[in-house]
């Protein structure tokens, strides 16, 4: 820390967006010895090009990741710390992107906690997928 700034954070982040910086940025890092890292640089385009995920959908794996393992287990008694396995559909980066399939990882115990603290913030549309009416 100096002057209440993560140096180590931002020396990496300088590190990894090196080729987004100009020309005389790079010059400037590169003389006081902070050069371009290949390895931050693929993983932060690899972040980037990954395909964000609404919160709607977002929403939607946990009602299915619940009912994989209310079926698999025969009860919905969700350990907190439990992650469910869910496979979903993913667009490719871009217009007309390539579908593939990929298995996340639901942390469905604590979504399932989320969910009964927020109760009154879900919508009719949401509460219905619980199978639970407005009070």
């Amino acid at each position: 820390m100096f002057e209440g700034e993560q140096l180590g954070r931002r020396v990496l982040a300088q590190r990894a967006g090196f080729p987004s910086l100009e020309s005389d940025q790079q010059d400037l890092l590169t003389s006081i010895g902070i050069e371009e890292d290949p390895e931050l640089v693929a993983a932060k385009a690899a972040a980037e090009a990954k395909p964000k995920v609404s919160r709607a959908d977002r929403f939607q794996q946990g009602p299915a990741a619940l009912a994989a393992f209310a079926e698999r287990e025969g009860h919905a008694q969700v350990p907190r710390p439990h992650k469910e396995p869910l496979e979903v559909i993913v667009a490719g980066p871009g217009p007309g992107g390539q579908e593939s399939t990929e298995t996340v990882h639901v942390s469905l115990g604590a979504w399932l906690n989320n969910q009964k603290a927020r109760r009154a913030k879900l919508t009719t549309g949401q509460l219905a997928e619980h199978g639970v009416e407005r009070a």
